[in-house]
């Protein structure tokens, strides 16, 4: 990964925690009723994604990002580490690996994103052991934002995500956490433009999946990953990749998820 200049680490620390207290009070449940309202959006950049499949399916290297991230959320090590072998043999950089464990820590924490990021190093090093060369990757194209550049790129980012400008009486209540949103997640993290973002929408749909309680938050980044050019049928085929990888309690969450994401759409909801 490069050395890229990010605000500063005790800016980071705070924002962190109190992004976590956010993202399990309904913040992305004011996203869908303001993208709901939406009139005309900014196109996603188009570096940052990638063009839907014409077969509706996920790729290898797609299908592993959901499986890492759902044990890395859910604290399993042990699974996260086979995960991540797959993932690594299907086409993932090491870069990319690590970019997927490093924005865990915005929805499940510090602590499980740490520990996934130490799995990750051991990973590596068994398999260098085995003379296995993993691809490095690369780091983020360009600096990241700082000031008021970082919360004009968070906020477009933002919008461009969620269909609409947030905003909402949760925002009105803790105006301290939009900033944070808007500058930390949405600028410091989707600014990173090593990881694109259907790769950043898999993984946190895989993470959310995994934690019980953030069925606002994960109905939410269904529309937002159809926003970002994924199909609904390359969700269903998460929601199976859950079932068949991980647990079926994760998977019934997330097919609960885009079925009344699917209903909202088609007006039936």
């Amino acid at each position: 990964m490069s050395n890229i200049t990010h605000a500063r680490p005790q800016d980071k620390g705070r924002r962190g925690a109190v992004l976590a207290v956010a993202l399990g009070f309904g913040m992305m449940t004011t996203l869908i009723s303001a993208a709901s309202n939406a009139q005309e959006v900014p196109p996603v950049n188009a570096s940052q994604t990638r063009a839907p499949n014409p077969s509706e399916t996920l790729t290898a290297r797609q299908q592993a990002i959901v499986p890492i991230a759902a044990f890395a959320a859910a604290g399993d090590i042990a699974r996260l580490n086979a995960a991540l072998e797959r993932g690594l043999d299907a086409g993932l950089t090491v870069s990319e690996a690590k970019e997927i464990l490093v924005q865990l820590y915005a929805y499940a924490g510090f602590p499980r994103s740490l520990n996934a990021l130490a799995g990750l190093m051991k990973v590596l090093e068994a398999r260098k052991q085995r003379g296995v060369h993993d691809v490095p990757g690369s780091g983020p194209s360009r600096a990241v934002p700082q000031g008021d550049a970082l919360l004009a790129a968070g906020t477009a980012n933002q919008t461009r995500l969620a269909g609409a400008p947030v905003r909402g009486a949760l925002f009105d209540f803790a105006p301290a956490i939009d900033e944070y949103l808007k500058t930390h997640l949405f600028g410091d993290i989707f600014e990173r433009d090593n990881l694109d973002w259907q790769s950043r929408e898999l993984a946190t749909v895989g993470m959310l999946s995994a934690l019980p309680g953030a069925e606002s938050q994960l109905q939410a980044h269904m529309r937002i990953s159809m926003n970002v050019g994924l199909t609904a049928g390359q969700l269903r085929q998460l929601v199976q990749v859950l079932g068949d990888h991980v647990d079926a309690d994760s998977a019934r969450r997330a097919n609960e998820a885009l079925a009344r994401h699917l209903a909202h759409l088609s007006g039936s909801s």
